[in-house]
Order: C-alpha cells, then structure tokens, then sequence
C-alpha cells in the first residue's frame, strides 16, 4: 500500500477522484480515504497545514494502515533560481529549518531522536519520484534539500538565511520534514515532492493564490505517474 499525504485539499482531490473502491475512515478527527489507483492499494490524507497536524497524520496513517511507502506531495516556495513556479521539487533530504537549540551547543536544525539534522529520503522511492517527474513531460524537476517549518516563507531575509544555512536548498514548506521524522523513527520508506507554487520572496502574497491550483495540478499528476510505475 502506498501513503499519500497532502496539507490541504487542492493537494489531494485530484488524486481522490481517480480512486475506485473507496472507504472512509476518521482517526484523530482526520478523515483517510483508501481505494485503489491504477489498481494498486493506496490511502490518502489531507492532513492540514504546520508540521505538527502532518506528524499526527504520518504516525496515524502508520499504525492504521501499515503502508510499505509514504509520499508527501503539494506545493511549496522556490529557493532556487533553477526552480519556476510549476516545476517540480523532489527530496533527496529534509531539514526542519525552525527547529534551533543552537544555544545548547547544537548546528541548526538538529532533531533529537533521529539525533541528525538531515532525513533522508528512501533512495528508490526518490528515484521513482524523479522518473515519474520525467513523464510530466512540460516541467522541470530539481533534486536537493527541501526545508520546512512552521511559516509561509515571503520575505527576502528569511529566504536567504534557509538557503546560507542548510546544505543545497531547493524549496521551503510546513509539512515534509516532519511527515519524514515520523517515517524515519517508524522505518517506513518515504518521499516528498513539491510543485513551486511562489518564490518565497515578497512577491509570495501575489504569485501564491494565481498559481497554487495549477501547482497542485502538476503534484497530482507526478504522483498519479509513481503510482502506476512504482
């Protein structure tokens, strides 16, 4: 079975009105939809926006539904030239950039646990990630270091602190990170995938509203190509 998650609807209706045999379930005032797509056995979540919400839906998608694999899909902030709002991000790590106890002697973004500041990602879910992103043949697809927190990134500064602190940053979200710390402590494999839907900058108010349906329209259908290949 194949997990997917998204913080918010437009990131995941798509895929939902692909799925036959579908079932219902809440779990912690969350509702999972489970079905089949391409006929294969996958649940879906829309698991609401910030890393906490994400996290409670990870590890209750984990213990309810055992599935072999967990994709975080949606949109996210551009931190890199190379990627245009519409292309694709793709994790090769995640970083919680909001997570300091640097007073304690700690390099930014250290995660006690998984006592590391970088989550990997599972190499060959990622590797179905990037050959599916190939099939969404009008975009790009970028590989790095995808940075989250528990802000809307749209200032200049705070762009560029992310990207002068961690190690090859592409984009910046509230959700991946966290959805990846849940997985790593679970052992579950895992992957993220951002569709750059703003720049992160000052001009993320504007740019944020006009493009978000079509950058979750281009998530959609990456993870709709994984499926079918994975």
């Amino acid at each position: 079975m194949i997990g997917i998650i998204g913080a918010m609807r437009i990131e995941v209706e798509t895929i939902r009105s692909r799925m036959e045999q579908t079932q219902k379930r809440i779990i912690g005032g969350m509702e999972f939809v489970s079905g089949t797509l391409r006929g294969k056995p996958v649940v879906t979540l829309v698991c609401g926006v910030g890393k906490v919400s994400a996290a409670m839906g990870a590890q209750a998608m984990i213990l309810a539904y055992a599935p072999d694999c967990i994709i975080n899909s949606g949109v996210g902030g551009s931190l890199h030239p190379d990627l245009r709002i519409g292309d694709l991000a793709v994790a090769e790590q995640l970083v919680q950039h909001d997570m300091d106890t640097t007073p304690l002697g700690d390099p930014p973004g250290y995660l006690y646990g998984p006592d590391c500041v970088y989550l990997k990602t599972d190499p060959a879910v990622t590797a179905a990630l990037e050959a599916a992103a190939a099939a969404v043949s009008d975009v790009r697809c970028l590989r790095g270091t995808i940075a989250s927190g528990d802000q809307f990134i749209a200032d200049p500064e705070k762009k560029r602190r992310i990207t002068e602190t961690f190690s090859d940053v592409i984009a910046c979200e509230m959700e991946g990170a966290s959805i990846a710390q849940v997985c790593v402590c679970n052992g579950v494999p895992f992957g993220v995938v951002r569709a750059a839907s703003d720049c992160a900058d000052g001009s993320g108010h504007m740019d944020y509203a006009e493009f978000l349906p079509v950058a979750a329209d281009c998530a959609s259908r990456l993870i709709d190509a994984f499926v079918t290949s994975y």
